[in-house]
């Protein structure tokens, strides 16, 4: 990026330099050839008319007509021929040409009225006809004028000189000022990388500050964000380790303890042993539900996942899944209501969304009260369908609300124990609702109970 900000810097202002000197050089040439014809031009003007009066295509040996010409040829560097009615050559200031034959096309068209001037770059000579008029106003004859330019392409080469040495003075200031420029351009951008590259190393607690200018903020920013993130991700998969491990372990320490218990009672009762293996049985049921839980999230947590879209009835759905919870809700007698306002149909994966509704549902039962309710409703519209699952219970403390979602998050640790579960129910729906494209949301008042609303669209639109 250096290099190519110097080199941007460099030919921004040397085009431009070039074009200027150019330009000069060019529009010097153009004038001082306009101006020379036009003084050759005048001069000639005044020789023909001169050629005119002292008849001189028929007679030459005029002294002061050749001393005309000859002043014109050396002030100017050049050459002059006098050519007759008949394109003969009476007068030549070089004596290569004289009594040979003219026809070229400006000696032509000058014959027939038209002054005529060529400026020759190739060969550096500006060459000019002038008609010579006889007494009776008729072109008698024609003077040919060729003068050099060499005074003009040595003036030019003088400037292109002196232009090139400022050129070249610029290139050097323009190079040391890119130079400079790039260097505090690209210097925050080298902070930044460095930042980067020590994240490979490990997290640091230092915040980038880098506001040379906007972008960089911005970019400083945005990287203070993503570490920030990364940072929070890494805690959190350190705090799911250490709660897997945890939870995991509860289980495996409970048979421990009971296995141990009955190894040390040399002759306990049958009825004891029964009991002590229901417990075990009970745990041993309780690290395969974690377990179970735990391969479901590691599931809808692949970046990827496969999901297996289909068609599905959402009416008959919910109806199969309060079916399947209806004997624990029995038990605590709670009751549970379906109302459904239309019929709706959507591409869902069914066992995806079969396990979020039944974990909001079994939340629902679970944390209630005795003789408490269970309403779950369906309604849809032209895009989305909702879900909502309201009940009567215990309601979540409004500062537990933003955790609920998270692995292992118990409101009340203890109370949860006594009532079961893996603390990984709702960290499963909301990655199932997540996985197809909807949105769930809580609203809970403590000891008023909990709404969970849940938005999927009716037609699955797959990233």
């Amino acid at each position: 990026m250096r290099v190519r900000i110097i080199v941007v810097f460099v030919l921004a202002g040397l085009v431009p330099c070039l074009g200027a000197l150019f330009g000069i050089v060019k529009f010097y040439e153009f004038r001082a050839v306009e101006l020379r014809t036009a003084e050759i031009q005048n001069q000639c003007t005044i020789l023909c008319n001169q050629l005119g009066n002292y008849n001189y295509l028929t007679d030459t040996s005029s002294e002061v007509i050749n001393a005309n010409l000859t002043q014109l040829t050396n002030i100017y560097n050049g050459r002059v021929m006098i050519i007759d009615r008949d394109l003969k050559v009476v007068k030549d200031t070089y004596s290569l040409d004289e009594g040979k034959t003219d026809v070229s096309e400006n000696v032509i068209r000058c014959m027939q009225g038209e002054t005529t001037n060529q400026y020759d770059r190739r060969n550096n000579y500006i060459e000019v006809t002038s008609p010579i008029m006889g007494v009776d106003n008729e072109i008698t004859g024609v003077m040919l004028a060729s003068v050099s330019t060499d005074n003009i392409e040595a003036t030019m080469q003088i400037l292109y000189t002196h232009g090139g040495v400022v050129v070249g003075i610029i290139l050097i200031l323009l190079t040391v000022f890119s130079v400079f420029f790039a260097d505090r351009m690209v210097r925050p951008i080298h902070r930044i990388t460095r930042a980067i590259e020590s994240v490979t190393e490990g997290y640091t607690d230092d915040v980038l500050h880098v506001d040379t200018f906007t972008e960089t903020k911005q970019l400083s920013e945005a990287f203070n964000k993503m570490l920030g993130r990364l940072k929070l991700l890494d805690e959190s998969r350190e705090e799911f380790v250490s709660n897997v491990s945890h939870e995991l372990k509860t289980p495996m320490t409970s048979m421990k303890v009971l296995a141990d218990s009955l190894l040390e009672m040399k002759e306990a009762p049958v009825e004891m042993y029964q009991e002590f293996m229901q417990d075990i049985a009970k745990e041993i049921d309780r690290e395969n539900q974690i377990i179970t839980d735990l391969l479901s999230l590691v599931k809808m947590d692949k970046t990827g996942q496969n999901i297996n879209i289909q068609t599905v009835n959402i009416n008959d759905l919910l109806e199969q899944t309060l079916k399947r919870l209806r004997p624990i809700a029995e038990k605590k007698n709670v009751e549970m209501v379906m109302e459904s306002f239309r019929p709706v149909t959507a591409e869902i994966d069914e066992m995806k969304f079969t396990l979020a509704i039944s974990n909001l549902v079994e939340n629902a039962i679970k944390y209630n009260h005795d003789n408490g309710w269970v309403h779950v409703s369906l309604n849809a519209d032209h895009k989305y369908f909702y879900i909502k699952v309201e009940d009567s219970g215990i309601g979540i403390p409004e500062a537990d609300q933003p955790h609920i979602f998270e692995r292992f998050y118990r409101v009340d640790k203890s109370h949860s124990r006594e009532i079961g579960g893996t603390g990984l129910g709702l960290a499963i729906a909301r990655n199932a609702v997540i996985a197809h494209r909807g949105a769930i949301k809580v609203y809970s008042n403590e000891g008023e109970g909990t709404t969970f609303t849940v938005r999927i669209p009716l037609i699955y639109v797959a990233v």
